[in-house]
């Protein structure tokens, strides 16, 4: 069974940006794998630090529960993210446990810190998952089949300076909405934190709307994710293109800006 592995900062962004595509993936077979490196700490304005983690803990595991994929724990605390070796240690032995042929994270530029970390150490992890030489945290075998790395869109399909990223191709996501919904709403801690920080009143509705704004980029769709393809060096051969293989009926390509 082929798998797919998706790597984000904080509980409930896989919700918002890459579980669509993951549960697309599913009804086809793939088995899913679920991490957020970040603990989730720091997002409440009610909570302890302590009371918050645990409080999104079980919620990000009662999401990855119901749409039927592995769980792995965070790896630091909010805000603490950073590109170090010890840290690719452990998301190395992530990938080398969940052995996907697909790796999902976050846009290499995005409106934060934590994300950009998480894709920058998923991203190393999928190069450095059959380096022998390199021992993981926990250990893991080394194994060497290719993985193919995709960039979801950014929050808002922006740069942190505000240009539009247009996705390599689109996956429609127009009958999952009442699902991704379902999933999302298990992280109820974040609609306090949301309403009070960033103002989204609705994370619910945040989300409708971010998808939303990528259907209408596709020009075919109502909710899509976008996807960008990482280039192939070091990860898999010229023409690998896995997800685009698995989900053909369900893709639209994106036009130049």
């Amino acid at each position: 069974m082929p798998s797919v592995l998706a790597i984000a900062a904080h509980p409930d962004d896989i919700e918002y940006l890459m579980v669509g595509t993951m549960l697309q993936l599913a009804k086809r077979g793939w088995d899913l794998h679920y991490v957020n490196l970040c603990d989730g700490s720091k997002g409440s304005t009610v909570l302890s630090p302590e009371e918050c983690a645990a409080t999104r803990l079980k919620e990000a595991q009662e999401s990855c529960r119901l749409m039927g994929a592995t769980f792995y724990n965070p790896i630091y605390r909010d805000m603490e993210a950073s590109y170090s070796f010890e840290n690719l240690q452990k998301v190395t032995s992530i990938v080398r446990q969940a052995k996907p042929s697909i790796v999902l994270t976050h846009s290499p530029s995005d409106y934060m810190e934590d994300h950009e970390i998480a894709c920058r150490l998923a991203v190393s992890a999928a190069f450095s998952h059959g380096m022998p030489n390199l021992e993981s945290n926990p250990p893991a075998e080394s194994y060497f089949d290719p993985v193919t790395v995709y960039h979801a869109q950014p929050v808002g399909n922006r740069t942190p300076l505000g240009e539009v990223v247009h996705p390599h191709f689109y996956v429609d996501q127009s009958d999952l909405v009442d699902r991704k919904i379902e999933l999302l709403s298990c992280h109820a801690s974040q609609k306090e934190w949301l309403d009070q920080t960033q103002g989204m009143d609705s994370y619910i509705q945040t989300m409708k709307d971010i998808n939303a704004d990528t259907g209408a980029m596709s020009g075919q769709f109502e909710y899509a994710e976008g996807w960008r393809k990482h280039l192939h060096w070091g990860f898999c051969g010229p023409d690998d293109d896995p997800l685009r293989t698995a989900l053909a009926d369900l893709i639209v390509e994106g036009k130049a800006p």
